[in-house]
């Protein structure tokens, strides 16, 4: 599957990165690009240099409630509510590398889960890939992130997404969540204090005891939670073996959640090019060995 608007993955000239197809996974060079490339506003309005706090000035007058089109990328055109996440959502270069790797591995008529979807920008990018005749599943339990994640699906007139107001894990339950200092922050805790409780399910549940579709494509970024997610996804993962973008927090979490998936058989990968055991970012893959 091409990609097109493809930008640069790393610093000064073309990026790299990992996709898989026919499950396998296949480096892309980000040259090879169909449109025009996307700018990296990431990198242009680094904070720590002075011309780069001085180009995020305008970015600062921009009221939070306004809805901008998302200016490029394969979201382009779609709408995005400023102050819902940073400004590299609606510029369109938001964790671009990784954008380019989860379009590439999409195709129509897939299903794909999106884990800690918070306000839904890989969600509303699987909608686009997936078609009219795919599916998508947000699951999100933080109240304030699935008002802009309703919001952003609504606007946008998606009708291929599903959102699931609950938190995955190893078990069916409710538990305690922590909604962290930022939105993109919230974890399931153990704090007996927590303000918030929130439902819990395992994707084995979801899949097995709802019924319901099994995942092409998992996306799972859940500030720590990503192990008992995983083991409690077992009897999927060991069944359909979906593709998995998965990012880890910590050391101790990562080396459990590479060891778990090499228990069934995935190739993993790191998506930022740093060896595997430094990355947090794994793309994890079933079927032929890894292309050179």
């Amino acid at each position: 599957m091409t990609f097109g608007n493809r930008g640069p993955a790393g610093k000064g000239g073309a990026g790299y990165g990992f996709a898989v197809t026919h499950n396998t996974i296949v480096p892309f060079c980000e040259t090879s690009i169909e449109s025009d490339p996307i700018v990296n506003f990431s990198e242009l309005t680094d904070y720590r240099s002075l011309f780069g706090r001085a180009l995020r000035l305008p970015l600062c007058l921009l009221p939070k409630s306004a809805r901008m089109p998302i200016l490029q990328g394969p979201l382009r055109g779609k709408r995005w509510i400023v102050g819902s996440s940073n400004h590299g959502c609606w510029l369109g270069s938001y964790e671009y590398g990784k954008q380019a790797a989860f379009a590439a591995s999409i195709r129509p008529g897939d299903v794909v889960y999106d884990i800690g979807a918070h306000v839904g920008f890989y969600s509303l990018l699987a909608s686009v890939l997936v078609g009219p005749e795919g599916r998508v599943f947000s699951f999100e339990p933080l109240p304030e992130n699935l008002a802009f994640l309703r919001k952003h699906l609504e606007m946008n007139l998606v009708m291929n997404c599903v959102v699931c107001d609950v938190a995955i894990g190893r078990s069916e339950g409710v538990a305690a969540f922590s909604p962290g200092p930022a939105s993109t922050m919230g974890r399931l805790s153990q704090d007996a204090n927590a303000t918030l409780s929130v439902r819990t399910v395992s994707l084995d549940a979801f899949v097995f005891s709802s019924a319901m579709p099994p995942p092409n494509v998992i996306k799972c970024d859940i500030e720590g939670g990503e192990y008992d997610a995983l083991l409690g996804a077992s009897t999927l993962l060991a069944k359909y073996h979906p593709t998995i973008f998965l990012a880890t927090h910590g050391s101790a979490v990562h080396s459990r959640c590479c060891e778990l998936l090499q228990q069934f058989a995935y190739q993993l990968k790191s998506l930022d090019g740093r060896p595997l055991d430094e990355s947090s970012e794994i793309l994890a893959a079933r079927g032929e060995p890894f292309s050179k």
